[in-house]
This record gives C-alpha cells, structure tokens and sequence, in this order.
C-alpha cells in the first residue's frame, strides 16, 4: 500500500516542519488521557450506526485503535507514519484542508488549533465544507487561562477561550463544551484515581472551572442543523 499524496510537488511543505512533527508523532502512538476520552465522545455520539470518520491532524492515526468497528476512520496529516488507503498526507496549511471529495459523519481535530496561526477560522470553515448535514464536528482546544498555563513553544495561536469560541460558532452550533481535565497543573492528570474520576465526566465546574481546566471538548453541529447553542462555562 501506498500512501496518497494530495499535491505533492505543488505545495512541498517544509523540510523542518516534516522533521519536526514526526518527531511529535512519536510521542502520541499510546493514546493519553485527552485522546481515550476523545474516543469514548466519538464512540457515544456515532453509536452503532455506520458512519464515516475524519482525524484532522491524525498524528500517528491512534485514536482509529480505540474506536467501535461500525466508524469508518480516515485521517489527514502533514506527516503519514504508516501508509494506509485511510490516510491522506497533506500539508493543510498550505492548501485547502479536504480528503479529496468525502464527506463525514464525524470530523474531529484535536490538540491542532494551537498551531494554525491566522488560518483558524479559515480551516474552520473548509472542515463545515467536509460534515454532512447531519455531521458532528468535535475539537478541542487549550485553556490558556489556567491558574499556571504552560505554553508549548510550537504553538503560535494563543489566545482567549471565547475568541477560539467566537470563530467555531461562526460555522457550526454549539451544542456541548467542557473541559477534557481539570488539574492543579496545565497538565493531563497523570494519577490513576482522577484519570479514573474525569474519564465519563462531560460537565462545567463552576467557579473553579476555568482556572482548573487543562483544555476543552466542543461538541457541535452544523449551524443548519437546528440543534441549540450551548457555550462553555
């Protein structure tokens, strides 16, 4: 098998940019905390129903292990480790974000926002171009209004929770968001028991919420959909 390659020599991504996110897929072939609850999310909102899948920034495509045989799991990434039909290897900030012309039930993009600079609202909307009607788009994004945020120093989009919130829900509804984790550090809970206490939790804390949040889920749905607003807490 090979892996398809959507406009290779026309939009070469940077040799340094390759080299650098292989080396960040390596990190990501055993799924943390943040992915497994992803896949409980995904696996709740598909049921047992056939449905089509899309991992934006799929890394080394882990999240298709932890999914129910009925989802159908295709990924997109600037760096492919194992080929795959599935698997597209794009450089999506240089061209437009697609999986040639399919369209999903699921799109998810995790952890990938913090890194698309001035491009977010704009791969926003090419991911609203790929969901069916009926489709759910779940993505998480960073809480840098943490008690001690951490600030990777790769990501170059940095910024409030609402300004993130106000893009997304210029093309989709939002029908659910909650924190991933909650934790004294800007980090995911690493001690068995609160990985064990925040795994099923799908719920805003108040007060505390914000400054405790390591990052957020939102849930949504194309803004055609019907399905009522709902925003963080």
């Amino acid at each position: 098998m090979t892996v398809e390659r959507e406009h290779e020599h026309e939009h070469a991504p940077d040799e340094a940019r390759r080299t650098f996110w292989q080396g960040e897929h390596t990190k990501f072939v055993e799924p943390h905390f943040r992915l497994q609850k992803m896949a409980r999310i995904i696996n709740d909102v598909a049921g047992e129903r056939p449905c089509d899948l899309l991992d934006v920034g799929c890394g080394p495509a882990t999240l298709a292990r932890l999914l129910r045989t009925n989802i159908s799991y295709h990924g997109v990434d600037l760096v492919v480790q194992d080929p795959s039909p599935h698997l597209l290897e794009i450089d999506f900030l240089a061209s437009a974000l697609r999986f040639h012309d399919k369209k999903f039930d699921v799109i998810v993009a995790q952890g990938i926002f913090e890194y698309l600079g001035a491009l977010q609202a704009v791969k926003m909307g090419e991911i609203a171009e790929m969901l069916l009607p009926t489709g759910r788009f779940i993505a998480t994004y960073t809480n840098f209004a943490h008690r001690r945020p951490h600030v990777y120093h790769a990501y170059n989009n940095v910024q409030p929770l609402e300004r993130f919130q106000a893009d997304l829900a210029r093309e989709f509804t939002i029908d659910r968001s909650f924190p991933a984790s909650y934790n004294w550090s800007h980090g995911q809970p690493n001690r068995w028991s609160m990985r064990a206490l925040q795994m099923p939790l799908q719920v805003n804390l108040p007060v505390i919420g914000r400054k405790l949040a390591v990052d957020y889920f939102f849930v949504c749905s194309r803004r055609d959909g019907g399905a009522a607003h709902v925003s963080s807490g």
